[in-house]
């Protein structure tokens, strides 16, 4: 299973902040826009840049009002005007890994490692020690401030109200890749390598959940901990010696916080919430067979729901599940094994999802599974109106009804697709390889072509 890809910071002063044009889009083998002639929806290709990248599918790329997104380059930041999609630089400045945009205003938030050193090679996002920075620039100017100083670790998420951050840090580093780079720097894409019992060579997804349970099982203590972007005052929320990873802050509680326990997912116990007081500590998800796995979690815009790529078991049978974080209650929308998703999202509406398929060698082993697709759930109904007593307290069940958007045939999988619907629910954005280098895309939704 994949886990958030890291960006690879480069070495620049960390005065270097002016605005300056985007790099120019080098030459590809297809026009900036064009209709995908097996599907019959229209792509446009909003920048082949170099080292760009799109951000993670929970992370929020978007102003408050919806008409800019925010996305990174090996020059540093640029955004993308969603109704006329030029693209022009924000920041240009190394040493970035861009975060966020804000909840409530329309600011960019990005970290650089002060003392000017690139990350580690292969070590994990929780395992930087070096002294970090935490900036802020507005979205319609450029202009930038520094906000907070910490000692170590990374930041991950902001609160709804933009008061907090919170990040995660390890006693230690400990590189998931020991002696190469956790993502190349010419195709952004993650490098595993692992033989297995028999001393052959296993293929990519299966040697990354080796350095997963290699990582895991180190036991390196760590600790969530918050800032308050007024005082600057540093609280711990939470302690173990389980992998914390995958941080991310309701997006309408601010005092709510959702994580994970990183490692193999048939073997953590993954998605957890707690408050950021350190109070009420949840698991989300409670395993009931060997090999049920659940992961990729990620918060409805509402902050009603968590969902999450659940399967029972692990390759077998696969689910979009969510979990009411006040009702305790459950909804499951099955997926066919071609439509299984590295990634599933939700539009701002909540009433459709999308996913980014998967290739023959991960974990549902499609045989055509290579393709974006828009899902459509539909609730599976009680016959005849009947219901059993206790229907209300059991899953709802539902499945999907899935459409092709893009083909994905050529896109090499090592790299994340990560989509995004706009706030007008109108276009997936997404990160590809389809045509030889990474480029970010946005595919329309409405079908405007016709499919040869």
């Amino acid at each position: 299973m994949k886990f958030a890809s890291l960006l690879l910071a480069l070495a620049l002063p960390a005065a270097a902040l002016a605005q300056a044009p985007a790099p120019a889009a080098s030459a590809t083998s297809k026009p900036a826009s064009w209709i995908d002639a097996k599907t019959g929806h229209r792509i446009i290709r909003l920048s082949d840049a170099p080292g760009n990248y799109a951000l993670y599918f929970n992370y929020n790329a978007f102003t408050p009002q919806g008409d800019k997104m925010i996305f990174s380059t090996a020059e540093g930041i640029s955004v993308v005007d969603l109704k006329t999609w030029a693209v022009k630089s924000l920041i240009r400045q190394k040493i970035v890994r861009l975060l966020f945009t804000g909840q409530k205003t329309r600011t960019a938030y990005y970290t650089v490692r002060s003392t000017g050193k690139a990350l580690a090679a292969g070590a994990g996002s929780d395992g930087q020690r070096e002294p970090l920075e935490l900036w802020a620039a507005d979205i319609d100017t450029g202009k930038a401030r520094k906000v907070i100083d910490l000692p170590a670790g990374q930041v991950d998420t902001m609160n709804a109200d933009e008061t907090l951050v919170a990040g995660q840090v390890a006693a230690r580093a400990m590189p998931l890749q020991p002696g190469r780079e956790g993502r190349s720097g010419k195709t952004d894409q993650a490098e595993y390598a692992a033989n297995g019992p028999d001393g052959k060579p296993l293929p990519f997804a299966e040697a990354k959940e080796v350095r997963l349970n290699d990582r895991l099982e180190a036991r390196i203590p760590m600790e969530i901990f918050t800032v308050d972007l007024k005082t600057g005052e540093r609280k711990v929320v939470h302690k173990a010696t389980d992998w914390l990873n995958h941080l991310q802050f309701s997006p309408t509680d601010p005092g709510l916080l959702m994580f994970c326990h990183e490692g193999p997912w048939h073997k953590v116990d993954r998605i957890w919430t707690i408050r950021t007081d350190g109070t009420q500590l949840t698991k989300v998800h409670q395993r009931t067979m060997n090999m049920e796995i659940a992961g990729h979690e990620w918060w409805s815009p509402d902050g009603k729901t968590i969902w999450y790529d659940l399967q029972t078991p692990r390759g077998q049978v696969f689910w979009v599940a969510g979990y009411d974080v006040d009702t305790k209650k459950r909804r499951w929308y099955h997926v066919e094994r071609d439509q299984w998703s590295v990634h599933y999202n939700t539009s701002s509406d909540g009433k459709t999802f999308a996913g980014d398929g998967g290739d023959s060698e991960m974990v549902a082993h499609a045989k055509d599974g290579k393709w974006l697709y828009l899902l459509t759930p539909k609730a599976i109904p009680d016959v005849a109106g009947i219901h059993a007593a206790d229907a209300d307290q059991l899953i709802a069940p539902g499945t999907f009804e899935p459409e092709r958007l893009v083909d994905l045939s050529k896109h090499n999988y090592q790299l994340e697709p990560n989509i995004h619907f706009t706030p007008d629910n109108k276009w997936l954005v997404f990160r590809s390889n389809m045509e030889g280098r990474t480029g970010i895309y946005a595919v329309e939704i409405a079908k405007t072509g016709t499919v040869r």
